[in-house]
């Protein structure tokens, strides 16, 4: 994702601020009564806020479900807006409690800016958009294109690999900040534009004509995005990481938003009383450090993991994007949930 190439000196900067990692997250979340999370400044599908300021996306939901899961309430968020280069600064000096900004889990990430990853909750890839105009199939029929990308981001080293690997070549069009590259596309100065494939369809909504232009179907890396949390705290990295696998696993379930109700009253199969919290010597929540309906709570308040995208991203969205390797597993996708047990 953009902004995802930082320097050691901003990584040791970062790190300078360890003392908002020690232990406890919980508890400091629960004495101010509400989850801080970080959040991007405005992505289309995925954490944008309207014009009265109430926030709605794919991320957005995810702060929701863990506000849920811990205060049986998924209004109970306030969010931090950052840029690329802001957003791990707000998280590693406490400002947030948890990190969901469409951010890629990388070595270094996990390492020298001493963040915590555990959970993929959305597998992307970097991509190109092009104006239909141009009648480009693939990003094979590129060469000598203009092509708008961030500066410092992994991204414009993605885009030098890749055409160079093709004997490809282009005319870089650079620009430091997000929405001027956006701009500057809108604005036809250059051809192409390059980015994680879920960025480009929620730029392409923006666009004043979206249907004038195509993101075409090669991903040229991985890109795979989750919440990340500051190191030194086991307790809260295992509630932001269950959360996510308790949305998977209700899907997996058959339990929607509308039907939880219905199925906790009434289902007989161990494993479902112990998701909901219903089984009698269940001790998944208060392990936590939570209720025992934590889940129940999470999917009351979110639906579950195919509800929160298909809402937000999937092909009922604006965004039209298809589940693909977000599909849960058993229907040829990677998402998948450990045992609950």
């Amino acid at each position: 994702m953009n902004n995802k190439f930082l320097s050691v000196a901003i990584g040791a900067a970062v790190l300078g601020f360890g003392s908002a990692a020690s232990a406890a997250t919980l508890d400091d979340v629960k004495a101010k009564g509400f989850v801080q999370c970080v959040v991007n400044t405005g992505l289309a599908g995925f954490a944008a806020p309207d014009a009265s300021g109430n926030w709605s996306g794919f991320d957005v939901d995810y702060c929701k479900a863990v506000a849920a899961a811990i205060f049986a309430d998924g209004t109970k968020v306030k969010y931090t807006p950052t840029t690329g280069q802001t957003r791990f600064p707000a998280l590693q000096s406490g400002e947030g409690d948890v990190l969901f900004r469409n951010t890629t889990w990388t070595i270094s990430r996990d390492t020298a800016l001493g963040f915590n990853f555990r959970t993929v909750n959305y597998y992307d890839g970097q991509g190109f958009m092009v104006p239909k105009s141009l009648n480009v199939k693939s990003a094979l029929e590129l060469s000598g294109a203009a092509v708008c990308v961030q500066s410092g981001t992994t991204t414009e080293l993605n885009l030098a690999d890749y055409f160079k690997a093709n004997n490809l070549e282009y005319k870089p069009v650079v620009f430091e900040k997000f929405e001027e590259v956006n701009a500057a596309y809108a604005a036809g100065r250059c051809d192409v534009y390059t980015t994680d494939q879920s960025g480009l369809y929620s730029v392409r909504l923006n666009l004043t004509n979206p249907d004038d232009h195509i993101v075409l179907p090669e991903i040229i890396s991985k890109e795979p995005l989750g919440p990340a949390v500051r190191q030194g705290d086991d307790q809260w990295f295992d509630i932001v990481s269950w959360t996510h696998y308790a949305l998977i696993q209700a899907e997996e379930f058959g339990i929607t938003q509308a039907n939880i109700d219905e199925i906790k009253a009434s289902t007989t199969n161990p494993d479902i009383k112990r998701f909901l919290g219903t089984e009698a010597d269940t001790k998944i929540g208060t392990d936590l450090g939570l209720t025992n309906d934590w889940a129940y709570n999470i999917i009351k308040a979110v639906g579950n993991y195919g509800e929160i995208f298909e809402r937000n991203i999937g092909t009922n969205s604006p965004l039209k994007i298809q589940r693909g390797l977000n599909a849960l597993w058993s229907k040829g996708g990677l998402q998948y949930a450990p045992p609950i047990r």
